[in-house]
């Protein structure tokens, strides 16, 4: 499908010193690097932040290295804030989009009856978290319907709010199985009108599109710091609105850092979204994330979400020209996952042969996305993610190899 974004706006090239950005990339030497929705390649300062509070903790321990490194700290939560348009105070640190995403419905005191409004392309540990609610609480889960050319149909999901009242409207920005670009922010207008709590997955576009929280409108927001933003892996955030706040909102499992022990018998939690935090931090790794978030902010959010997409957009107009290829990514928005079929090969030796010509890819599966698989009639596909430090000779090889692959077929 054609997007957009097309190949001439690769030319944001022209505002980002592409030369720079690789040489600040020590695995773009070696590899073609387009999996980025799996991780992103780490900046030269992302892993020197890392690194250098490792030494300092081997060399004076570790409480007293994250009493001494006490302000960089605390530039994690300001960093995340500014790239996301909200105070240090609404953003709480997690181990992964994963965790914060269960830490938050943790927060939500759901009662059998309750509904959960959603999508069809919603992360598949979030579908899964949803049905493990259904089965011990008694929630029900609905899906909006998509529109015919794909994407959510928000008219029809307004409908279904106005309808059940749903506890939870929860989406995925960006799902991780299609380049689909969900609007996030006509939905969020839908749940500000009906006072209804929304919650967002943000994990493929935070790091590539610029995200306004106050824009989306939304009460909770998950991302991880692993993909388009390039940070550490085994890291996340959430953002937590002030008025989920305010309401009292806390999460399941509350410890001594989110919460104040006052009288035997009682507690308050914290006034901030620390209160969705643990006490034990590794503060190399929370280091790392805000260095990740002040390198993209530095690199220029927008000159990023005009690059990475049109790469992305030469992709897929260029793989869909080949025999044997089937792209599979639709919706009116498209972003920088691209995904598509390819007759004549298992999804394993595909991927192999991929990494074999040192091209860095992911495969998907019918289980991780059962409704958009089930929709596209596929088992499996693979995916390729490039980003605003890939090259536009890049896309060259990638297409050169799916083509040369193509045609002499696989087992």
């Amino acid at each position: 499908m054609r997007n957009n974004n097309s190949a001439s706006e690769i030319s944001a090239e022209s505002l980002l010193d592409v030369a720079a950005l690789r040489a600040d990339t020590p695995g773009a030497a070696d590899v073609v690097h387009f999996n980025n929705a799996g991780c992103g390649l780490l900046a030269a300062p992302v892993l020197a932040a890392m690194v250098n509070h490792l030494q300092l903790e081997a060399n004076i321990g570790g409480y007293e290295a994250s009493a001494a490194r006490a302000e960089q700290v605390r530039e994690f939560y300001a960093e995340t804030a500014a790239l996301i348009n909200c105070a240090p105070e609404n953003i709480a640190f997690a181990g992964s989009a994963t965790h914060a995403f269960s830490t938050a419905l943790s927060a939500i005191p759901f009662d059998a009856g309750d509904v959960i409004l959603t999508t069809r392309n919603d992360f598949i540990s979030n579908q899964i978290a949803f049905l493990s609610l259904s089965k011990r609480f008694g929630v029900q889960v609905v899906h909006a319907p998509d529109l015919p050319e794909g994407g959510v149909d928000v008219a029809a999901m307004a409908a279904l709010m106005r309808e059940h009242r749903p506890r939870l409207v929860a989406a995925t920005h960006i799902p991780t199985n299609s380049g689909l670009v969900q609007p996030v922010a006509e939905i969020g207008r839908h749940c500000r009108d009906l006072d209804l709590l929304y919650l967002v997955d943000a994990c493929q576009s935070v790091g590539q599109y610029p995200i306004d929280v106050a824009e989306i409108g939304c009460d909770l927001l998950t991302a991880t710091s692993r993909k388009f933003l390039r940070g550490p892996r085994g890291s996340g955030f959430l953002y937590v609105s002030d008025r989920v706040l305010r309401a009292g909102y806390e999460p399941l499992f509350i410890d001594m850092y989110g919460a104040r022990w006052i009288e035997p018998g009682r507690y308050e939690p914290v006034e901030t979204a620390a209160r969705f935090e643990d006490w034990e931090f590794p503060y190399a790794i929370l280091l790392g994330c805000a260095a990740a978030a002040r390198y993209a902010r530095q690199v220029g959010m927008d000159a990023i979400s005009r690059r990475t997409p049109a790469l992305a957009a030469s992709l897929r107009d260029r793989l869909a020209d080949l025999p044997g290829i089937r792209v599979l990514d639709h919706g009116r928005q498209l972003g920088a996952l691209v995904t598509f079929a390819i007759e004549g090969w298992q999804p394993e030796p595909f991927k192999a042969a991929m990494d074999a010509r040192r091209i860095n890819s992911a495969l998907s599966f019918r289980h991780f996305a059962q409704f958009d698989f089930g929709d596209k009639d596929i088992d499996w596909c693979l995916r390729l993610s490039p980003h605003y430090y890939n090259t536009e000779q890049e896309v060259d090889q990638v297409v050169a190899v799916v083509a040369e692959l193509s045609a002499a077929g696989g087992s």
